[in-house]
């Protein structure tokens, strides 16, 4: 039974992995294709080969997942360990297909991070389980990026672009843009990169768990380099497939984007992800950190130029993906046991 849960765990975590790329293509590639730098298709090849680079630069946003959400140490059996993981795999893809439906940006990071927090919370309820989920960390690694990174993403991004606009005053407005609209091609780049860096590396996260709980591998080893390329495969695959639902929201529905404004939102928010990813170790939300960039160059131009209607929806989204996750992610937990216990 063990062998067949961590088979479900990694086909799961893969399944999560294509999902998040799909969902979150628009994060890397809508500000580019909305201004016209690059056609969908060929902006899509872009973000899925970046994705793959990025995946494969680093590991420590995935050992923050493995290691700094849940506890699970104390667990003697391995198909419990198992069991949680796949909850709160679950969970994750679950919201983001709701997300991806309804053509909200949300965060695939908080997602999963939510799930596995609320199958810990429904694996404590269990009698002598041995699991606590590590709220102290989610704090620190978790809700304060949440909310820090945004707010930085849209000052950065606010002021840049101002200082743009004192540097160009005096250009002809055609011509800048023109060559705005091609440094896109560099600036959506690095944010797929930044993409790749920061969310194929959750999900590698969990496939370690899995074969740690099996034994496979020691958790001090390091991520093995087998999940390293499946994570990074899966998250190109799902890029590759598109996200045209969350692109029309980023790209159109947000605020009418022109190139600076794209380039400048391209940049800053591909800043903050490696600053995040490298320096602090912080599972932060790609989605959450590109729209706030966008928000902060629509706000140059006046404030009622951003549509907050719609940016009231997406922070809406943003505040219930970990709650939201964490339940679907607990009554997935219930079920499995159930099920598993039939075989056990």
């Amino acid at each position: 039974m063990d062998l067949v849960l961590v088979i479900l765990v990694i086909g799961v975590a893969l399944g999560f992995d294509f999902t998040n790329g799909f969902h979150d293509a628009a994060n890397a590639i809508a500000t580019s294709v909305s201004t016209r730098a690059l056609r969908p298709r060929a902006a899509l090849v872009m973000a899925a080969a970046m994705n793959m680079v990025g995946a494969l630069l680093g590991t420590a946003v995935a050992e923050t997942i493995a290691r700094d959400i849940v506890n699970l140490e104390a667990i003697t059996m391995p198909h419990e360990e198992l069991i949680i993981v796949l909850a709160g795999l679950l969970g994750a893809v679950t919201w983001n297909l709701i997300t991806w439906w309804k053509g909200l940006p949300s965060s695939s990071s908080h997602a999963l991070i939510g799930g596995l927090a609320g199958a810990g919370v429904a694996a404590m309820a269990v009698p002598d389980s041995g699991v606590s989920v590590k709220w102290g960390e989610i704090v620190e690694k978790v809700i304060v990026p949440m909310v820090t990174s945004p707010a930085i993403g849209f000052s950065l991004a606010f002021a840049f672009m101002l200082a743009l606009l004192w540097i160009f005053r005096n250009s002809a407005p055609h011509r800048t843009q023109r060559r705005f609209r091609s440094a896109q091609i560099f600036s959506s780049s690095a944010i797929a990169l930044g993409h790749g860096l920061q969310d194929a590396q959750k999900t590698m996260g969990v496939m370690f768990m899995a074969v740690v709980a099996m034994g496979w591998y020691d958790k001090d080893a390091g991520i093995p380099t087998w999940i390293k390329f499946a994570a990074a495969l899966a998250i190109s695959l799902g890029t590759y497939s598109g996200g045209w639902r969350i692109m029309r929201t980023l790209g159109r529905k947000v605020i009418e984007l022109d190139p600076s404004r794209g380039f400048v939102a391209e940049t800053v928010g591909a800043g903050v992800l490696y600053t995040m990813a490298f320096w602090v170790h912080a599972p932060i939300s790609t989605t959450h950190t590109i729209t706030a960039a966008i928000m902060g160059v629509g706000a140059t131009r006046r404030l009622s130029a951003v549509r907050w209607g719609m940016a009231g929806n997406i922070v809406t989204a943003w505040l219930l993906t970990i709650p939201a996750a964490g339940l679907v992610a607990a009554g997935c937990h219930v079920i499995l046991r159930l099920v598993v216990g039939l075989f056990v």
